[in-house]
């Protein structure tokens, strides 16, 4: 179900064609549309996701500053198991609000949707800290080339596990969980040598 009627989304995009026939046009997603169910508010990462410039960045760097805002109330380095509770259940939210979003826009992973971009550096930052300022951002670049880059098997998982329900919303994050494990390497080897 779409938030404009059938042939009046702007954009012009395509139709696509969901379950039952219904149809819905693929649309640059708005804060109005946004604001219009907490999934969407949840899944596009508080209004992240709508930058029109690389939306899995912006949504990464929101990603970064909710880290070292909630670490001012939940230290990573004395309190890592609330941390992970609050990964584990961002994580099962996330799967509930991609998923309504995806059916409510008609596309399984719109680059709009940048919780699961959140959720997966929020597990980068943990098992990387304490560190500094030039460690947190060489994460952010790790993080996001493997995003980006998809090396396998995370692109093996972006294009197989994707699709309706939530299951597809499962694909969703998965991946992102992925890039966040392959930096986590990176900083292993790195923490290593």
């Amino acid at each position: 179900m779409s938030a404009y009627p059938p042939g009046a989304a702007p954009g012009g995009a395509d139709p696509i064609t969901l379950e039952a026939g219904q149809t819905v046009r693929v649309t640059r997603p708005t804060a109005r549309f946004m604001f219009g169910h907490p999934a969407r508010l949840i899944a596009y990462g508080f209004g992240s996701g709508l930058s029109p410039v690389s939306p899995g960045t912006v949504g990464t760097l929101y990603g970064w500053l909710s880290f070292v805002v909630i670490s001012m109330w939940v230290d990573p380095a004395t309190d890592p198991l609330t941390w992970l509770w609050i990964i584990v259940g961002s994580f099962l939210a996330g799967l509930w609000a991609c998923q309504r979003t995806a059916r409510d826009m008609g596309v399984f992973d719109h680059g709009s949707m940048v919780w699961d971009e959140i959720v997966a550096f929020w597990i980068v930052l943990l098992f990387v800290m304490p560190t500094g300022f030039w460690g947190q951002f060489a994460a952010f670049l790790w993080f996001r080339l493997f995003d980006i880059a998809k090396p396998a098997p995370i692109r093996y998982y972006d294009r197989t596990l994707k699709g309706p329900g939530l299951m597809g919303a499962f694909g969703v994050m998965f991946d992102d969980v992925l890039a966040a494990f392959y930096t986590l390497l990176v900083f292993a080897l790195w923490r290593s040598l």
